[in-house]
């Protein structure tokens, strides 16, 4: 098995042990709505610096309201806002979704486009949105690269990059393609329960051997003793 394999196994192995395996809000959603791309767009928009259950409640609301572009596209402005009111910085993010329900109704018959080129030209979508409609939307392979990618990536060797964009172009120069579709998810729930941010549980994770924050946590705990 080569390097990212291994990883990966052993990220699932982690939480397993731990039955750490909930699902992340972008791959409940898509189960839920069948890989609909529309419904991961917005989904992916909606859950920008917002908790994964306070997205998958406010998601659920707002397409029991409206089911497609075509009524997005035509929806009161305030009535979307208020089914999305708990979401972080719902004002700005109303007026996005709408605006881009308006021109994908309008310019591509109300149904997402399924190529990079074409998603990154749709008001509000970045790379990390676009890539995520790929992989969750239409099964394509892409890396979208979260904090939680780039922490990740970072503090176990396999990037040495400063930012998400950066981390992007090494792993996608690097990992064989065969994993695009499941590294995401996985490293996203590695890094929403174990690999965190602050205070990580490095006692449960099984790439201690290879972590360069677990190391540099460990040699300065050894020299505080001297």
């Amino acid at each position: 098995m080569d390097r990212i394999g291994s990883i990966i196994k052993k990220m699932e192995e982690s939480l397993h042990k731990e039955k750490l395996e909930r699902l992340t809000a972008l791959e409940e959603l898509r189960k839920e709505e069948q890989n609909d791309p529309f419904k991961i767009l917005i989904g992916t928009m909606l859950s920008a610096r917002t908790r994964d259950e306070v997205t998958a409640k406010v998601v659920c609301n707002l397409f029991k309201r409206f089911k497609n572009a075509s009524d997005l596209a035509q929806g009161d402005i305030n009535e979307i806002k208020t089914l999305i009111h708990s979401i972080g910085f719902y004002n700005i993010k109303a007026k996005r979704i709408k605006e881009v329900s308006q021109v994908i109704q309008e310019n591509f018959s109300g149904k997402v486009p399924d190529d990079i080129r074409r998603l990154l030209k749709l008001p509000g979508v970045g790379r990390k949105t676009a890539n995520c409609v790929l992989v969750y939307g239409f099964s394509k392979p892409a890396i979208p690269v979260d904090v939680h990618v780039h922490r990740i990536s970072n503090r176990i060797g396999i990037v040495n990059t400063n930012t998400v964009e950066e981390t992007e172009i090494e792993l996608s120069s690097t990992v064989d393609k065969k994993y695009w579709l499941e590294l995401n998810n996985i490293f996203v729930m590695y890094g929403q329960n174990i690999c965190l941010p602050i205070k990580p549980k490095c006692k449960i994770c099984k790439l201690k051997k290879i972590c360069k924050f677990y190391q540099n946590a460990a040699f300065n705990m050894k020299s505080s003793f001297f």
